[in-house]
């Protein structure tokens, strides 16, 4: 999952995004309006958590324009203003969801997972042969077994199993599970993959499929 931070606070921006990436997802952050703009229309983000009071461009007409644009990120606004009316105003530009500051972490981070976008009918709970991944508690086991992984091994995990058998190329592993300072000639993909095959044991769960990406099967 990738999440894209637009607040103006550089402190707030960089906690919520170190938090989200603590929770294996990808964040980066945008501390203005139009570069909350140019971002969100070049990255494929599932969640834009947008603060309303934006410099340079309103949070306001940043939500109007990612929902001009056909963008498929959801978008949770955020704002210090409590009333009804201006929690109405932000919904109908097109948000989907609404946090008032100041939040608990745990709480964004509740709704940013209810947001992101999921194959219909994705349970919290998969099971693919004696593989089980928990999305809501970041665990996974196989065969009984507890498996350990990094957040960026869970997020690959997550990324194969939402796939549903589809192959999942490593530029787009790169993209939902890294953020925008990932290097896209390096080798991590490949080299984090490696290492997920280890902890899951054999037999290898992961199917390589040469010049596209991977699978499971």
């Amino acid at each position: 999952m990738r999440v894209l931070v637009a607040e103006d606070h550089p402190e707030l921006a960089d906690d919520i995004a170190e938090g989200l990436r603590d929770q294996g997802m990808g964040a980066d952050v945008a501390y203005d309006g139009a570069s909350a703009i140019e971002k969100a229309l070049l990255n494929p983000y599932d969640v834009v958590v947008l603060d309303r009071d934006l410099p340079r461009i309103h949070g306001d007409a940043v939500c109007a324009a990612l929902v001009a644009s056909r963008s498929a990120a959801r978008i949770l606004m955020l704002t210090a203003a409590a009333t009804v009316a201006s929690r109405v105003d932000g919904l109908n530009l097109g948000a989907d969801d609404y946090l008032i500051k100041p939040f608990a972490f745990e709480e964004l981070v509740a709704r940013v997972r209810a947001l992101a976008r999921r194959p219909p009918g994705a349970a919290p709970v998969t099971m693919r042969g004696d593989l089980v991944l928990d999305r809501a508690r970041r665990r996974v086991s196989r065969a009984g077994r507890p498996v350990s992984l990094t957040r960026k091994e869970l997020g690959i995990l997550e990324e194969l199993v939402l796939a549903d058998g589809a192959v999942v190329s490593a530029e787009d592993l790169l993209d939902r599970v890294w953020d925008e300072n990932a290097d896209p000639f390096t080798r991590t993909v490949t080299v984090t993959i490696a290492r997920l095959r280890r902890k899951l044991g054999e037999p290898d769960l992961i199917e390589t499929v040469v010049g596209s990406g991977y699978r499971l099967p």
